[in-house]
């Protein structure tokens, strides 16, 4: 059987084999290999949901109780901390054979919460653990972003991709649900960045983003590391901008990263690391109404014609209400030629200056300018 590779059938996080691969797939039919990964979990010890099936259908309409559904479900449901798989690391859920051809639709479904036993459930950092609302999680599924395409005697590795960090919804009187931002990406397209932020700078948060929206994140680990990954060939899918903040320091952009398909492309390194800037903290914030509109809002900055994500929250269900974390300071700006290090200069013009957008999940945006740079900003309400 041919193989688009990189992950085979063992998971990478434990070395545990799951379902086992099969040699003999009938012609005309391929196997489907899937597995999770993770990006930031900002604010968060523990993130906890439990797997029970992955379903993919070949019509991107097709609804939970239409025919055609095919399913890779679990010897047994999994719980597993998404925390755990940042840096590139995975875990392998299962797979299963497929009738070669291209689907358009991918259903991450998970085990529900009964009477004390949390299947989801979160650790906010320095708490005890809470349980995790999963509305429709259970029943139909969350609907994954992406499509894939099976060849005939042939095994294509998916990877789901969970951001926890802009996956959790808090709510204004307590308590948190699960808003999932899963993408899905092949293996066989796709490769990463890697850099290193200083030691002092460990725990940023890096996203790889284009034209002012995040595809991919992670935090620098203990030593000052990141891996973006897996993130798609620059061939088919243009160069990236990566973005590096952590708390109230300013933020630090490399734009044009290419990445190839199976490799690495490094943008740091441990003996020439990134060091980001201090800068005065300062906050952003206000309420999105209605509440129902479920926005996530984002602060962006504008560097020579580029817009990019600096943070991102999202507004509580139940009160609309959104705080975000800003750094004053003017972000420090460099082009990826190849050649390290990376030239870095600020951005003057920039300093404590952001395009505040609130998109619901209809797809709706508003945007508002605000200007953190002497103080903090508060009332930028959005109404839709």
């Amino acid at each position: 059987m041919k193989r688009y590779p990189l992950l085979a059938c063992l998971a990478l996080g434990g070395g545990l084999l799951l379902g086992g691969c099969n040699s003999d797939t009938p012609a005309g039919r391929g196997t489907l290999n899937v597995a999770l990964t993770d990006a930031p979990g900002c604010g968060y010890d523990h993130v906890y949901v439990t797997v029970e099936r992955v379903r993919v259908h070949r019509s991107d309409n097709a609804g939970a109780q239409d025919g055609g559904w095919h399913e890779v479900v679990l010897e047994a449901p999994r719980k597993i901390d998404l925390l755990t798989l940042s840096n590139g690391v995975m875990t392998t859920l299962g797979q299963t054979g497929l009738p070669a051809g291209h689907y358009q639709q991918i259903r991450l479904v998970l085990a529900p919460n009964t009477g004390n036993v949390l299947s989801n459930s979160l650790v906010p950092t320095g708490g005890t653990e809470e349980a995790l609302a999963t509305p429709s999680a259970t029943q139909s599924g969350y609907k994954v972003i992406g499509d894939f395409r099976v060849a005939a005697d042939a095994v294509v590795d998916l990877v789901l991709d969970f951001d926890a960090c802009r996956s959790i919804v808090a709510k204004g009187n307590g308590g948190y649900a699960l808003k999932p931002v899963v993408t899905a990406t092949v293996q066989a397209v796709s490769g990463s960045i890697v850099g290193h932020v200083d030691v002092a700078d460990a725990g940023a948060t890096v996203y790889a983003q284009q034209a002012g929206r995040i595809l991919k994140g992670t935090l620098a680990d203990a030593s000052g590391r990141f891996v973006l990954a897996p993130v798609i060939q620059s061939s088919s899918n243009g160069s990236y901008d990566v973005v590096i903040t952590r708390g109230g320091d300013t933020a630090t952009i490399v734009r044009g990263v290419p990445v190839v398909a199976g490799a690495a492309t490094t943008i740091s390194t441990s003996a020439a690391p990134f060091v980001l800037a201090d800068a005065a903290p300062r906050t952003a914030g206000g309420t999105v109404t209605p509440a129902s509109a479920s926005a996530v809002v984002e602060a962006l900055q504008a560097v020579a014609g580029g817009n990019y994500v600096i943070a991102s929250t999202n507004a509580a269900l139940d009160t609309g209400d959104y705080m975000l974390a800003l750094p004053a300071g003017a972000p420090l700006v460099g082009d990826y030629a190849g050649i390290l290090p990376v030239g870095l200069a600020p951005e003057a013009t920039a300093a404590g200056r952001y395009n505040v957008r609130a998109t619901t999940t209809a797809g709706t945006s508003q945007t508002q300018d605000v200007d953190v740079q002497a103080a903090s900003a508060a009332g930028i309400d959005f109404l839709f």
